[in-house]
């Protein structure tokens, strides 16, 4: 089975681009990225930059609006976050939000979503940040409310934290069943089990391969216990992969990230690249993320896109 690749645009300062072209190039890279035959496009959906990509003061889009006019540019990606907080938006405008998205993409969109951590924005913004746990809980309302409305003409749902009633979402999803739901992150207790009971997509940042094996096997038993077939639902990976040719590039785009990402990061040619991911599928795992920070141009894009045609090609003629 061929696996699904994702290129994620968490970063949007490009040196000597001024903020009136600035899209211009996020269109640029995304364009990019179909012509190379990624499969999904993402965005963050964050109100400050995050640790790990670039100091807080960067520039940082608004999610939804930033994949609509993607969508008016693209033909063939999905389109979605990676990921919504669940404590930024009432998830029934979220619904309506995503169920746009659809409307205008002809049929692309994905709802990502996950349980939010980063509280500097929440404090900056105004937004209620409860403990985690309360967070799990609204998550899970969220991604309920997300399926009837999606799937039901008027739908009412009465929660601990959110409700609707005999909610409206007209135009329907242009998708039979509407998007496909993308819950991010891993924690094993809450939302590996809300991932086994709701969510089509799984996300998880890439690592030790054991790890990820590990839990696998313990989102395996959320869906045992939900009655849930696991194949039903796709696991993906956030890959720090660093393609090159070169040695003197891989020194380049490593020592362009930030400190604490450098030790995350992986070094390979396209054949060694192919080879690793070939681990990942063997194990379950049958899709791929490439952020935008390490791959900003046309050419480096493209490059990743040999490594899709690779890795896929062999899985097909396998």
């Amino acid at each position: 089975m061929a696996a699904l690749f994702g290129f994620h645009m968490p970063n949007y300062t490009f040196p000597g681009v001024p903020d009136d072209r600035l899209f211009d190039h996020v269109i640029h890279q995304a364009k990019a990225a179909e012509a190379a035959g990624f499969d999904l496009v993402t965005v963050m959906d964050h109100l400050y930059q995050i640790r790990g990509i670039g100091p807080e003061t960067e520039p940082m889009l608004e999610a939804y609006t930033t994949l609509a006019a993607i969508a008016t540019q693209t033909s063939r990606v999905k389109l979605g976050t990676l990921v919504t907080g669940v404590t930024y938006r009432n998830p029934a405008l979220l619904v309506k939000e995503v169920t746009t998205l659809d409307v205008i993409s002809k049929g692309r969109a994905i709802l990502g979503i996950g349980a939010a951590w980063n509280e500097d924005e929440h404090r900056g913004y105004g937004f209620e940040f409860p403990p985690i746990g309360r967070r799990m809980d609204r998550l899970e309302e969220a991604v309920t409310i997300a399926k009837l409305m999606f799937t039901e003409e008027r739908p009412s749902f009465d929660g601990k934290f959110y409700s609707i009633d005999r909610a409206l979402n007209v135009p329907r999803p242009i998708q039979p069943g509407g998007p496909k739901i993308l819950i991010g992150g891993g924690g094993e207790q809450r939302t590996l089990r809300i991932l086994a009971r709701h969510g089509d997509i799984g996300h998880w940042f890439g690592g030790n391969l054991e790890d990820l094996k590990r839990k696998k096997q313990v989102f395996e038993k959320h869906c045992e216990d939900v009655k849930r077939d696991p194949s039903e639902v796709l696991l993906t990976v956030g890959m720090f992969l660093v393609l090159v040719e070169n040695e003197k590039d891989a020194r380049k785009i490593v020592d362009s990230l930030p400190p604490e990402r450098r030790a995350m990061v992986a070094v390979a040619n396209v054949q060694q690249a192919a080879e690793l991911l070939g681990q990942y599928m063997d194990a379950g795992f049958g899709g791929f993320t490439f952020n935008n920070n390490i791959y900003p141009t046309a050419e480096a894009i493209a490059r990743v896109g040999e490594l899709i045609k690779l890795v896929n090609g062999s899985r097909v003629a396998a």
